[in-house]
């Protein structure tokens, strides 16, 4: 690092933005970061050096995913908030010594200033900045962030102040139809799914929690079940189905057709359910249902052009962020029901905001209002634990829309037990799983060096007890079509992509030999120096790849995963040259899963791909493999996270195994719980009475 300023020789709003920039220099700080407090120190030249800092600092935090800056930990050196090296201490401590000493003269110092609108204390004048929130617990926003921040409160705290009105006797027989007592039940057994489902019939929005296999689209089916049972006109229901990625999407759509093929078997013919999943037609991602653009954050959707349709189901919720949730919650007409399904413990979007977690803050505790208790055992039969009652207070309104799924019936063997021991913290439990006879399901290498030739054998041979591998679609491959005909290369093609469903290497970080551009290059490698992959350019058959940025005019979308494969070639003569030219990428085109069908694209019109041998674990969010293999790297530092760990578990159906470069790394991570800034909670707290206020400072 260069010599740092001297604050005691030239204005210290001069030095500050010195000291900024250096700091981006090292890498302490972006250089976004300090851009953008030297842009607020044109826009007000007399700008104090505390918001010059707090600029850069929540401009930084932003790319970490938080939605804004709490003040409170810039009192004393936010050594522990930004995680930085201890050779940064000695520069945070040299420029401390020059900023305000007290949380009052923070505020006092950022609210003077020009370029910042003090919310209730000086005009709105569309300032770039905003100062929010209790006195005690200040926060600093970009604009845009504190408008989506206010608008997805306003929209929640609308959608949830009145139920919709329900004959709660009436639905009582549909759902004991629809949720018939488990054999062996318990008297005191309480069916959670049932209430889920009584409970998102009533509202205009509704969540549903809930770890792995404890069935949220099962639910979710059975709902949209009944709510073509109790329809006036059930031949007019619209439905939609979606989620923020191709892969969740496809996934969403599969669950809820195979529970409705299952549930038509038990209704009796009661109720035309074949209709009803025909009608929904296929579940799309959020960018397809709100009508993406190119060249443009506007979708076609929006406030002015409601979206057309009354019952909105959308899966992986966790990965919505705030500025997507807001969007599609302005998008919805203030008539239709819009059901989050999502896992609150699994990690929160990439780009800025945790709004699931936001909204389930309360879910494990229910607290319900004796009016949710009421209508819960009337529609359901079903009394309320009294632990999860709200005795005392006003019980927030989100609280009787929401409900937590507590049983898991599919992950409750020795990978749902480590899922469970990560969420708690516990780094014992989880290591003696780890370490214990599991028949397979569960094991962990320390390598030794820190080389990461552990992975590749992983990736090629896969391991005792856990066989599922990449060798498995490379020999589907290498098969080819059973027949020259297009059923027979449609065959061939779904095979091939099913195949690579079954393994995947999941990594913490992207870059570095221990992340997913590292493994990716070393994976595919080693394929091609055991003679099972020819790669002699980008574009080979067999190639995996993820698509990295949205094109709606392809059908391809962020996340959506295909592998380059030979096009059903129309002669004989035009197959010979196919197979010559394959390896060069000549005739290739990428196959994605698109449900029981599969679509393609020429990998000439495919710009924006990235090989996916490897993915990041936020990447695979809404995905599930037979054998999943969390790879931890060293020194990835504050990355390495609780809810990073428990995502990466949870993606695994039959075995899961963990590479950790160095011991140590899994209970650093497990003692690391992501925390976002955020004041959606709050917000969401003020209830009704705070709903003026927030439409004036929304303006």
């Amino acid at each position: 690092m260069t010599t740092p300023p001297d604050f005691s020789t030239m204005p210290l709003s001069e030095a500050t933005l010195i000291a900024l920039r250096q700091w981006s220099d090292v890498g302490w700080l972006r250089q976004l970061d300090s851009a953008l407090a030297a842009f607020m120190a044109d826009l007000d030249a007399s700008a104090p050096p505390a918001l010059l800092v707090a600029t850069a600092l929540l401009a930084h935090m932003e790319g970490r995913g938080h939605t804004c800056l709490l003040l409170a930990p810039l009192v004393h050196r936010p050594g522990a908030l930004l995680g930085w090296p201890d050779e940064a201490q000695d520069a945070l401590a040299a420029l401390w010594a020059s900023l305000p000493r007290t949380l009052g003269d923070w505020y006092a110092a950022l609210a003077a200033s020009s370029v910042v609108y003090a919310s209730g204390h000086n005009a709105d004048e569309g300032q770039p900045l905003v100062l929010s929130g209790a006195a005690h617990a200040p926060r600093l926003y970009l604009r845009r962030y504190w408008v989506y921040e206010c608008a997805v409160a306003q929209q929640i705290l609308q959608r949830t102040a009145t139920p919709i009105a329900v004959d709660a006797a009436a639905v009582r027989p549909w759902l004991d139809r629809l949720f018939p007592a488990r054999p062996h039940a318990l008297p005191s057994d309480f069916d959670w799914q049932k209430l889920a489902c009584a409970m998102a019939l009533r509202g205009h929005l509704s969540v549903i929690t809930g770890g792995p296999g404890t069935g949220k689209t099962y639910t979710a089916a059975r709902l949209l079940a009944l709510l073509f049972a109790v329809d006036a006109q059930p031949e007019r229901l619209r439905v939609a189905l979606a989620a923020p990625t191709g892969k969740a999407a496809a996934r969403l759509k599969q669950s809820i057709d195979a529970a409705l093929v299952e549930l038509d078997a038990c209704v009796g013919g009661a109720l035309d359910l074949p209709a009803l999943t025909q009608r929904m037609g296929a579940a799309r991602t959020l960018h397809a249902l709100l009508g993406a653009r190119p060249d443009t954050r506007k979708f076609r959707y929006h406030a002015g052009q409601l979206l057309d349709i009354d019952v909105l189901i959308v899966d992986e919720a966790s990965m919505v962020h705030l500025e997507m949730m807001a969007a599609l919650l302005a998008a919805l007409p203030a008539s239709a029901r819009v059901v989050f399904l999502g896992d609150k413990d699994q990690l929160a979007s990439v780009e800025a905001g945790a709004v699931l977690g936001d909204l389930c803050r309360d879910a494990q505790a229910g607290r319900y209002s004796a009016a949710t208790a009421d209508y819960a055992l009337t529609a359901t039969g079903q009394i309320l634990p009294s632990g999860y009652l709200q005795t005392a207070g006003t019980p927030a309104p989100l609280a009787q829309h929401t409900v937590m799924l507590r049983e898991s019936r599919r992950f409750g063997g020795p990978i749902g037990q480590l899922a469970l021991a990560v969420n708690a913290g516990d780094a014992g439990r989880a290591r003696s799983l780890l370490m214990a006879d599991t028949g397979g399901a569960l094991s962990r290498y320390y390598p030794q060096g820190h080389d990461p030739a552990v992975v590749l054998q992983l990736a090629l041979h896969g391991r005792s007890g856990a066989p599922a591998c990449y060798r498995h679609y490379l020999e589907c491959l290498a098969q080819g079509p059973s027949s020259a005909d297009a059923l027979g290369h449609e065959s061939w093609v779904k095979n091939v992509l099913a195949a690579f469903e079954r393994f995947r290497l999941l990594c913490a970080v992207r870059e570095g030999e221990w992340g997913a551009a590292g493994l990716n290059r070393a994976v595919q490698s080693a394929l091609r120096v055991a003679g099972w992959l020819n790669p002699r350019g980008e574009w080979y058959a067999g190639r995996p790849v993820m698509v990295t940025r949205n094109d709606p005019a392809l059908g391809v979308f962020n996340g959506d995963i295909g592998i380059a494969l030979p096009s059903l070639p129309r002669t004989a003569a035009a197959a010979d040259v196919q197979d010559r030219d394959a390896a060069s990428g000549i005739g290739l085109r990428v196959y994605f899963a698109d449900g029981p069908q599969v679509r393609s694209v020429g990998v000439g019109r495919l710009a924006h791909v990235e090989t996916a041998f490897a993915m990041t674990v936020h990447k695979s969010q809404g995905s599930e493999f037979e054998h999943t293999v969390l790879v931890l790297p060293p020194h990835a530092g504050a990355i390495l996270s609780r809810e990073l760990v428990y995502t990466g578990i949870t993606r695994a159906r039959q075995a899961f195994t963990l590479v950790s470069a160095q011991p140590g790394l899994l209970s650093a991570a497990l003692q690391r719980p992501t925390q976002r800034a955020s004041g959606l909670h709050g917000l969401l707290g003020q209830g009704l009475e705070g709903d003026l206020n927030i439409k004036n400072d929304s303006k």
